[in-house]
Order: structure tokens, then sequence, then C-alpha cells
């Protein structure tokens, strides 16, 4: 089953195939958002905090090192599992990558569930889960930009932050509902149904269809085809004589054919030929900015922050501020693909950096616990960002690690650009609470710097993707008269313009047989005219 969109058929395997691996996302946010409360949580505290009256969470405080590792390993193992999701997800296919990946998430969380009193031992689940996060981090946009059809990429590779948003909402609604309990289950649930969201994908995923561009470069042509197929919703009968995927199948095998001429291994990635190294460099540049805009200070940070302000239900607020990023990345998944990718990542680095400056000069400006107006503005004010933020950077630096690498190195280069956003992740995770307690709000104004310093990255090294099949996005980047500030324009040989490469896929797929008999069909109407 299809429908068609520009002209060219989607299939619904396609929509299906972004929402499952997307689960890693959501996997992803889920682990992120559920510290915030669970640090909060009196059993947690009597367990694993420093307490002056035992028995008495009131008197349990975590030391800021302690607190920053609890909530930090998690990042060191997603570094780890960054770099390590590459290879894994070349030598096992992204399918089965992700599955294994799935499995060392699940034995992080019981190595977590199972703690008593060690924090040391829970912090150590922390990392092992990481692993899992961290390797699907690189294989989950790297499938979905491999396997989605060009002219919905955007949108479904969004999905993954879509999930990821929607994994933090649902970690502070269940906290919110288990943060009574005066038993362990009050975080011990939180973080043992992650192994419900591991279940899903892992197997979920396998009856999913494998990436075309990995079938193809191991060989496997016919498989790519089918598997190109089941994404356009042709039938296997019609694959062969089908116009759209007979074009994408040659795409895929005369791009693979010509990176083979040369072996990539990871130092490839660092070369500069065919702006190799400047494609590395830029995906590590934007995974970092994208830290760097100061989102999770408020997801790992947010009910303490919130607290610190005066509010009597933090917990409340988190909920607020996650309900506002999981539904504003909607509207970002249509703005990435009405606008491109350059647009939208600009304007919300400036907007992004207007309500941090706001939220920071108001903590500055009075004490927010005396002054509740302030205290209110800066939760306005952290909406707002997190509004933006979730229509631009969150799911438009994901789409781009994606979509702008070669097939070549595509993975290596993904595995870096998301290990470059894992430390970032650990080293805010791990110094916020020393940077806060030194500076206070005045953090807002730093992250409000970088916010304009990635706006400004994006102008002038970003190269617009939009619209561009994976094959011709790597032409553009090496066509030396194209440039980030003119890209938007660019088109392949043989078009005028970006819109007349969509005009005229739009064209052929309205006059080109899909079908064996109307192949057939127009063969002898050809054969009928020739003969008259």
């Amino acid at each position: 089953m299809a429908f068609y969109f520009q002209g060219v058929p989607i299939g619904w395997v396609a929509i299906m195939l972004a929402l499952v691996a997307s689960m890693g996302g959501f996997i992803f946010g889920y682990d992120t958002g559920q510290i915030s409360d669970i640090m909060l949580m009196d059993d947690f505290l009597l367990r694993f905090a420093t307490c002056s009256t035992p028995g008495d969470a009131t008197t349990c405080s975590f030391s800021t090192v302690r607190e920053g590792l609890i909530v930090s390993l998690l990042s060191i193992g997603t570094l780890v599992g960054s770099l390590l999701g590459a290879p894994t997800a070349d030598f096992l296919g992204r399918r089965y990558a992700m599955t294994v990946e799935c499995v060392i998430f699940t034995i992080g969380v019981i190595i977590q569930i199972a703690s008593e009193q060690v924090w040391q031992q829970f912090a150590f689940g922390r990392f092992v889960g990481g692993l899992g996060v961290g390797a699907l981090s690189a294989a989950v946009p790297m499938y979905q930009a491999e396997t989605a059809p060009s002219q919905i990429r955007g949108t479904l590779t969004a999905t993954y932050q879509l999930f990821i948003t929607f994994g933090i909402l649902v970690a502070y609604c269940i906290s919110i509902g288990t943060r009574d309990n005066s038993n362990s289950g009050s975080w011990r649930i939180v973080v043992g149904i992650g192994i419900l969201w591991a279940l899903i994908l892992g197997i979920g995923i396998l009856f999913m269809p494998e990436s075309p561009r990995w079938l193809a470069a191991h060989g496997r042509v016919e498989e790519a085809r089918l598997s190109l197929a089941r994404v356009r919703g042709v039938p296997e009968e019609e694959v062969k004589n089908h116009y759209i995927i007979t074009r994408e199948v040659e795409e895929i095998k005369s791009s693979i054919e010509f990176e083979r001429q040369v072996r990539a291994g990871w130092i490839d990635c660092f070369k500069p030929q065919n702006k190799t190294l400047y494609r590395t460099l830029l995906g590590m540049s934007l995974q970092s900015l994208q830290q760097l805009t100061g989102a999770n200070y408020f997801f790992y940070y947010g009910a303490t922050v919130f607290e610190s302000v005066g509010l009597s239900d933090s917990f409340v607020t988190q909920i607020i501020l996650g309900a506002v990023n999981f539904f504003c990345t909607f509207g970002g998944m249509y703005v990435l693909e009405r606008f491109g990718r350059r647009r939208p990542l600009i304007v919300g680095g400036i907007w992004q950096s207007i309500w941090l400056f706001i939220f920071a000069a108001a903590g500055t400006a009075v004490d927010p616990t005396t002054h509740p107006g302030m205290g209110k503005l800066m939760i306005v004010s952290a909406c707002m960002f997190i509004w933006g933020y979730a229509m631009t950077w969150a799911p438009g630096i994901w789409i781009l690690i994606g979509e702008t690498f070669p097939t070549r190195t595509r993975a290596k280069q993904g595995s870096l650009s998301t290990a470059a956003n894992w430390i970032w992740n650990f080293l805010l995770a791990f110094f916020t609470p020393f940077i806060s307690s030194a500076i206070g709000y005045r953090y807002g104004f730093v992250f409000a710097a970088c916010n304009l310093t990635g706006a400004v990255v994006v102008y002038f090294f970003l190269y617009e993707s939009s619209d561009l099949s994976l094959e011709n996005v790597n032409m553009m980047y090496t066509d030396p008269n194209c440039k980030p500030w003119t890209s938007r324009e660019w088109a392949p040989a043989g078009y005028s313009s970006r819109q007349d490469l969509i005009d005229q896929t739009r064209a052929a797929e309205a006059h080109k047989p899909h079908t064996l008999e109307e192949g057939r069909m127009e063969k002898l109407s050809e054969s009928s005219a020739d003969g008259s």
C-alpha cells in the first residue's frame, strides 16, 4: 500500500520503520528525563545520598561530585557506545545492530534496579545502559536517512527527535505517578519500565526492511531493490520495471561503486578530499552546539532548578516543559520539511538566545524565591526557549547527521558526530552542579552566547540538503561552485533549480510506466504507432 507525495509513491512501511526505529530516540529521552525526578525521590535519597539523620529524607543530599557522576555516567557510556555503533552497524547490518544494542541497554537497566545501597552500582548501570543508548543514537538516524524516501526523509528522520521528547515527557509522567511511593518502587518502577521500550524496538525492528544502501554495499542488490520497493509501497511483482525503484537502485550502485575505489577507515573521515574533513568537523560542531544550546540544563536538572526558584511542585513544571518540548517537535517536523534546514536553524539559534538571556537576566537581577513574578518569568522564558529548540535545533541536527555524509564514511562520521554530542552531554551533566553553584543563573548567558554561535556556524558552513537524494547531497558538497549561503538553489546537472528537480521527478513519475502491465501496454502502443 502506498500514498503519493510530490508525485512519487511512498509506502506505509516507510512511516512504520521511522516510528519503530525512533524507539531508539524514545529510550534516549526516557533515560534522560527520568534522572531529574529520581534524584529528588525520598527512597532514592535515603539509599544513595548522605543523610545527617538516618531515615529522614529531608536531611539527605548528594554531594556535587556524587550527583554529577550519577547523572553523567550515562553520557560516558553513550560516548563509548556511539563510537562502537558504526562498526557494529556496518558489520551486523542496521537492524540487527539495533537489536543487540537493545539487549545491552536492558542489561544496564537490570543493574540499576538491582542496586540496594551502593550508589556506584546504580551509576555503573547507567554507564552500561548508555553503551546501548549511544550505539542506537548512531544507528537509528543513519538507518532512517538511508531507508526513507528523499521526499519525506527530513520528516521521518525528525521522528527520532520527536520520540526523544516523547520519552522525556513519559518519564516525567511516570515519575509523578510513582513519587509518593514510600518504598523503592518509587524509582525502580520508573527505571525498570525502560526494558519495555527496548523490547519494542529490539523485536519490532526485525520486521522492518534493511537499509537498501547497506544491502547494496554488501553485494545484495536484489534485496536492496526489494527493500526500496517495500519503502515505496511497490508490489514485488512490479519491482523490476518500476521507474522510481530502478532509478534509485542505479544511483545507489553508482555511488557505492565509486566509493569502493578507496577503502574507508577512520582516518578517511579526516581527509580533505571531497570535503570529507569539512563535513566531519561540521557534523561534530553541530552536535556539540546542540548540547550547548542549554536544553539538557533543563532536562537533567530542571526539577532542581525550578525547586530553587520557589516552586512548591517542581515535578509539575517538568511535565509542562516536557509537554512543550514534545508537542512543538511536531511543528519542527513541518518547519524543517517546508523551509529546509538552514533557515530554521539560524532563526532558532537567535530565538533561543533571546529567551535564555531573559531567563538569566531575571534570575540574576533579583532572588526569584522572594520575587514570585521573576520566578514565573523564568518559567515562561524556559518554555519559550524549549519551544524554539523543539522546532529547530532538536530535530534539525539529527536530520543533518543522517544526510550530510557520503555512504563510504557515513557510519563512521555519524559516530564521530554523535560522540561529540555525548562528550558535551557528559561535560554539561557533570559540571553543571559546580558551575551553577559558582555563578548561579548567569549560566544562562553562556548558553545564550553558544546559541548565537550556532546560528553563525550554520550560515557560513552548512549546505542546504532538503529535497535531495543522499547521492546528490554528496555531489553538492563536492561542487566547487556551490557555497553554503547559495546552496539552497543548487541542483544536480540537468536541472535548473531545486524546485525544477522536484517538478521533473513528479512529472517523470506521472508519465513513466510503474507496473509490468503498464510497460507492456506502452510498448504495444509504440509498436502500433511504428507500424502505422
